[in-house]
């Protein structure tokens, strides 16, 4: 029997959570049951090859900057192409290829939502807003990664309940796993020592995690005061545009030295290892799987009171959440995690007995499967 093929469609296959949570989900799905392809609308990279358990097609359309009405041609005669049985588009840069879908004669269709960005931070654009309610028709179940995510389907784009499937990403608790004994040797020579508290955060340096707003906290906080300057520490790990002027703003208050962002790395878990506390400043989240990874790997999280992080961060039992774009509250909280210890080993210790009790990738792959399943038995 000739397993049923599913074609992901995404805008581009790059470092970031929405392609980790897809890696996370191919390793972990039975081979023996479907076929996988990915189709990016732009390209994709190497974050590919970290899909080590089978064996998945990729293609890219190399759509052109702006509007580009061929690349939906290029998408049809692709779909006639593969034939798949289902097609997963993932968030709103996919979300027209769900028209092109029907039109290639694609029997089931799933849509995921796994966060907004900065054009429409909380999904309230009349334009992209009509987009989805006109795509509605055509879905057969939505998959949202938190409950902020699920009620809003429901609320602001009209999807019924039962169509909406709420699933949390998994972690891989056994690759993040907490530090016993001395930092793992990634960061520079003689950046911390046993006294260090090492603040840090991990991403992609776009507009929507607003790095900048950490960067300004951070700043605050050893600004005036030389147990500070002395003991605190900030690594920002990620490639992207607001790279260059955290870099900037360090550089301009004398503290570059304080700070590592050594941009792009593919030794996430090590560098995870080698801080104390996690924050995430962002302006908006879905959920975030380096949050995840971060309590996996036994970290407090400060993180900012939006979206999804509000749904994983437990305040104080796992971190604390904090304003968002508000430099001084997240300065604040900062300075109350560098003076005390036991609150840091406490709230670690919970985050990772949080990540081992609800975020498995094995309850994450399960409850995949029985959308795919369910769509795939409803078309017969």
């Amino acid at each position: 029997m000739i397993r049923p093929l599913i074609v992901h469609l995404v805008h581009r296959f790059d470092t970031g959570g929405m392609e980790n949570g897809m890696v996370n989900l191919f390793n972990r799905l039975p081979q023996e049951k479907y076929r996988h392809a990915v189709i990016a609308l732009t390209g994709y990279t190497d974050f590919r090859n970290r899909i080590t358990a089978q064996a998945v097609e990729f293609h890219a359309l190399n759509k052109k900057p702006g509007h580009d009405p061929a690349v939906f041609l290029r998408l049809f005669k692709l779909l006639r192409e593969l034939k798949p049985t289902l097609l997963h588009t993932r968030n709103l840069a996919a979300l027209e290829g769900q028209f092109v879908g029907l039109a290639a004669g694609v029997k089931g269709r799933i849509h995921g939502e796994h966060g907004r960005d900065t054009f429409d931070l909380h999904g309230q654009s009349w334009k992209y807003n009509l987009l989805r309610k006109s795509a509605r028709p055509l879905v057969d179940q939505y998959i949202a990664v938190s409950q902020d995510l699920a009620g809003w389907l429901v609320r602001t784009v009209g999807v019924r309940p039962d169509r909406v499937n709420q699933i949390y990403n998994g972690v891989d608790s056994v690759k993040f796993n907490p530090r016993y004994g001395a930092r793992p040797p990634v960061l520079p020579p003689g950046f911390a020592d046993e006294t260090t508290v090492v603040f840090g955060s991990v991403g992609r340096m776009a507009a929507v995690k607003d790095f900048p707003t950490l960067v300004q906290a951070f700043i605050l906080l050893v600004q005036g005061l030389e147990e500070a300057r002395r003991r605190a520490r900030l690594v920002l790990v990620g490639e992207g545009m607001a790279r260059a002027k955290c870099q900037q703003l360090l550089d301009e208050a004398g503290m570059a030295e304080l700070a590592w962002l050594p941009g792009e790395r593919h030794d996430i878990a090590e560098c995870l290892r080698a801080m104390d506390v996690f924050v995430l400043p962002s302006l908006n989240e879905g959920i975030s799987n380096t949050l995840l990874e971060a309590q996996a790997t036994g970290l407090p999280v400060i993180a900012t009171r939006v979206g999804g992080n509000v749904e994983l961060v437990d305040e104080g039992n796992t971190g604390t959440l904090v304003e968002s774009s508000n430099p001084q509250a997240m300065a604040q909280v900062l300075r109350s995690y560098l003076d005390d210890g036991t609150r840091r080993k406490t709230e670690g210790l919970a985050a990772r007995g949080k990540i081992e009790s609800s975020h498995s990738l094995e309850a994450m792959s399960v409850a995949y499967q029985a959308v795919y399943d369910r769509v795939l038995a409803a078309k017969g």
